[in-house]
């Protein structure tokens, strides 16, 4: 395993996980007695639309983001 900071990449996407989970989950805390909001959604398929919110945050995050640069990686190359 590399040593050295994380990437800017992998803390923006972290915390873009983070926010939007927990977003999604007090979203659905605020309205789990009105289940309105997913009953058009089979029951066994709502666990796997329900994660593609956090994770298209995170990757659009990760996407977003910019690299971090590495000029100790350049003199190994050269």
């Amino acid at each position: 395993m590399a040593a050295g900071p994380f990437e800017k990449k992998v803390k923006a996407a972290t915390a873009a996980a983070y926010v939007s989970a927990s977003g999604l989950l007090g979203a659905l805390a605020a309205v789990q007695d009105n289940a309105r909001l997913l009953e058009w959604m089979p029951d066994s398929l709502a666990p796997f639309v329900l994660a593609l919110v956090p994770a298209s945050i995170t990757a659009a995050a990760g996407w977003k983001s910019r690299h971090t640069p590495r000029p100790d990686l350049d003199e190994r190359r050269g």
